[in-house]
C-alpha cells in the first residue's frame, strides 16, 4: 500500500520519426505507477440482449479525447501510432465529448433495473472502433479506469465499421469520422459527428435536445425554406398542417428513448423525477408552423418534455439553460455555436442544408431565419 502513496515522476518515451522530434518536447505525468489507472470495483448489471436493448454504438474518439493520438496517426503513420498507444498503455485517455452521456446511460439503466430487475429494454453501449486490438489496451483499461460498462466491442483494424454496426443491431452511433457518420446515415441508422469541446459540467439526469426538421423530422419542410423562401414555407405548413411530416434519421432513436422515458413517472412536482428528459429546439415559428410540429409528435406517440419554438433566435443561449449532454441539429452553424457555449453538440450531416453550408443560397423574403 505504500507503493501507492507514493507519487513518482513518470516519464512518456519520445517518439523519434526519421531523426525528428527527438528532443523537442517532454511530456511528465505525476502519477504512482501502481496509481495511474483505478482498480475497477466490483460491478454487478444487466448484460443486454441486443435485439431488444437500445444499442448505442461509440467511437473511441466520440467516447476519449484522442486528438493527440490521432494526430500522431495522420502525422507519422500506423506503425508509431501503434508504439505511441503502447507507451501510453498505463495513462488514462481524458474523457471525450460523449463521455458523460454514456455515464448518463448507465444511470438511467440503474433506474430501469431497480423498478425491475427482469427489464430488458436497458441501454447497451458498444465501443466500434477501427483499431487494432494492439492498441486497444488503452482504451480498455480507460474504461475500466472510469467505471463504464462496456463490455461490447468491435476492433476492425482499420476496416469498414458499417456492417458490425448492422450486426449490432445499432439504434444510434456516434463518432467522430463524418465519412463513418455519413454511410450509417445511408444505411438507415442514427448517426452524429461528435467532435472535441470544451463542455460544461452536466447532470446526473439523462438530457437530449434535438432539432426537428431534418433530425426528427425529415427535410421535407426545410427543402421548401431553402429553395423557395419562408413565405411558401409557411403556405406548405398551413397546409399541410394536420398532415404529419416525414421521419427524420434520429427519430427511431428518440421512439425508443420515448418508450423507456413513459418507464418512470411523465408527470410530478419535481421535473428530476424522471432520470431522462428530451427537448425539442427548433427555428419553426410557434402560430405558423408549430401545430404541424406537435401533431406530428402525436402521431408518432412521442413527447417531448420541453419545446421550444425560436422563429430564426439563436439557439445557443436557450441550449446553454437546458444543459444538455447532446444537442442534435443539422446545420453546422447551430453546432458551432452551441459549442462554443459548452453544450455538447452532434452534427447530423443529413438533408438539403448540407448543400448549403456556407453558402448564401437560401432565399430569404422575411426577417427571421429558419
Amino acid at each position: 500500500m505504500a507503493d501507492i502513496a507514493r507519487k513518482d515522476t513518470l516519464q512518456i518515451p519520445e517518439i523519434c520519426i526519421d531523426g525528428h522530434g527527438c528532443g523537442e518536447r517532454k511530456r511528465t505525468f505525476e502519477e504512482s505507477p501502481n496509481a495511474v489507472l483505478n482498480t475497477p470495483k466490483k460491478r454487478k448489471f444487466k448484460d443486454a440482449d441486443i435485439k431488444r436493448a437500445l444499442v448505442v454504438a461509440v467511437s473511441s474518439r466520440a467516447l476519449f479525447d484522442l486528438d493527440e493520438e490521432h494526430e500522431v496517426y495522420e502525422t507519422h503513420g500506423l506503425e508509431e501510432y501503434i508504439k505511441f498507444q503502447k507507451k501510453m498503455e498505463n495513462i488514462p485517455c481524458k474523457p471525450g465529448t460523449a463521455f458523460a452521456f454514456i455515464k448518463a446511460l448507465q444511470n438511467v439503466n440503474d433506474k430501469l433495473l431497480e423498478k425491475n430487475a427482469d427489464e430488458e429494454e436497458i441501454f447497451d453501449v458498444v465501443l466500434v472502433t477501427q483499431n487494432h486490438g494492439d492498441t486497444s489496451i488503452r482504451i480498455i483499461n480507460s474504461i475500466n479506469h472510469y467505471g463504464l460498462r462496456i463490455e461490447r466491442a468491435s476492433l476492425t483494424g482499420g476496416s469498414d465499421p458499417i456492417e458490425y454496426l448492422k450486426a449490432w443491431n445499432t439504434c444510434l452511433f456516434l463518432s467522430a469520422d463524418v465519412d463513418q457518420v455519413k454511410k450509417a446515415l445511408d444505411h438507415g441508422m442514427a448517426a452524429a459527428v461528435v467532435q472535441k469541446q470544451v463542455t460544461n459540467e452536466t447532470t446526473e439526469q439523462l438530457r437530449i435536445a434535438f432539432d426537428g426538421d431534418s433530425v426528427l423530422f425529415s427535410d421535407e419542410s426545410e427543402r421548401i425554406v431553402k429553395e423557395q423562401g419562408l413565405l411558401d414555407f409557411f403556405a406548405h405548413e398551413t397546409a399541410k398542417a394536420n398532415e404529419p411530416i416525414g421521419e427524420g434519421p434520429l427519430k427511431n432513436f428518440a421512439e425508443r428513448l420515448g418508450r423507456m422515458q413513459k418507464k418512470f413517472p411523465r408527470y410530478s412536482s419535481s421535473v428530476t423525477d424522471n432520470p431522462i428528459r428530451t427537448y425539442l429546439v427548433t427555428a419553426r415559428s410557434m402560430a405558423s408552423a408549430g401545430k404541424r410540429a406537435l401533431l406530428t409528435l402525436r402521431s408518432w406517440g412521442l413527447e417531448m418534455d420541453e419545446t421550444f419554438f425560436l422563429s430564426g433566435a439563436i439557439k445557443a443561449p436557450f441550449l446553454k439553460t437546458i444543459n444538455p449532454h447532446l444537442f442534435f441539429d443539422d446545420q453546422p452553424k447551430h453546432i458551432k455555436a452551441a459549442s462554443e457555449t459548452g453544450t455538447p453538440s452532434a452534427h447530423v450531416p443529413h438533408g438539403i442544408a448540407q448543400d448549403y453550408c456556407g453558402k448564401q443560397k437560401i432565399k430569404r423574403t422575411l426577417s427571421s431565419q429558419f
